[in-house]
């Protein structure tokens, strides 16, 4: 079992300024969704009032997650697309709801439009910017985020939401993921941003052995010497090789993130959080008995 500390990036060193807090990556973090939309892939409508908001992120945090990922866009295959408009108007109540109710909550903003960033951002005090596009679908995402100082996460995707299972293809996956962030990161930084987290996306233009290989290779993203976000929690990856549904896929889930550990990960973005807590507990244990 690797050691995490070993990571290219010195995790004892490396913390986020996240608003007022800071994060560290001593030991994995995990972060906890919440879905704003009605028409997410395993928990659409679930979060559409201020109660359940509020009590969803009451669970979240009292789990043990660090961050709560509010999203208010379904990147689900066949997704119904969303305005900017509309996307503000169910992030805004749920930001202002949750910062008044757990003040010293991070929160992270899963969106690809600068606009929506720059509103929650500077208006209603979201600290961190999930971008499920890498910065390819905005061209004014990268210059906003050098201006916020804000951290930023980057994801791989090939192609869009409404593109990217259309036969995905690729000569070398992981040469051609690495030299996507290679790219996108060096644009980043000429726009002085300091704190980038990389997710390699899994499930975003990507066909079951790609999401596979990836999983089996993900070491080879430390040479980005940067943290890793890794995301797989219900998704079809697990349900597709073992069978069932989203619903039915939390042991696929926790096994596919106790091997993202494994091999480096630094981030868990998932659904579950006390089980994902466990896996970096269990985790974190192990390592520690290493030393």
């Amino acid at each position: 079992m690797q050691n995490y500390k070993t990571n290219c990036f010195n995790s004892d060193n490396l913390s986020i300024k996240c608003g007022d807090r800071s994060i560290n990556f001593q030991k994995p973090l995990v972060m906890g969704i919440l879905n704003l939309t009605p028409d997410s892939f395993y928990d659409g409508g679930s979060y559409l009032t201020e109660t359940a908001i509020l009590k969803r992120s009451e669970q979240i945090l009292c789990e043990g997650a660090e961050i709560i990922d509010l999203g208010a866009f379904s990147t689900r295959p066949g997704a119904t697309d969303v305005v900017a408009k509309e996307e503000l108007l169910r992030l805004i109540p749920a930001v202002t709801c949750i910062r008044k109710e757990f003040p010293n909550a991070i929160l992270s903003i899963d969106t690809f439009r600068a606009e929506v960033a720059k509103s929650v951002v500077t208006d209603f005090g979201a600290c961190i910017i999930n971008d499920i596009s890498g910065g390819t679908m905005d061209a004014n995402m990268f210059s906003l985020i050098g201006e916020l100082q804000v951290p930023y996460i980057m994801m791989h995707i090939k192609g869009t939401p409404q593109t990217m299972q259309q036969n995905p293809t690729y000569n070398h996956l992981l040469n051609e993921i690495v030299a996507f962030f290679r790219s996108q990161i060096k644009s980043l930084n000429e726009f002085g941003a300091k704190d980038i987290i990389i997710d390699p996306g899994f499930g975003f233009g990507k066909t079951l052995e790609h999401n596979y290989e990836l999983m089996a290779k993900l070491k080879e993203l430390h040479q980005l010497s940067l943290p890793i976000l890794v995301g797989v929690s219900r998704k079809s990856m697990i349900y597709k090789l073992i069978g069932g549904d989203p619903s039915s896929s939390l042991n696929g889930t926790t096994a596919l993130n106790m091997i993202a550990l494994d091999k480096g990960a630094n981030i868990l973005r998932v659904h579950d959080v006390k089980e994902a807590v466990d896996c970096v507990n269990l985790y974190s244990k192990i390592n520690s008995s290493l030393q």
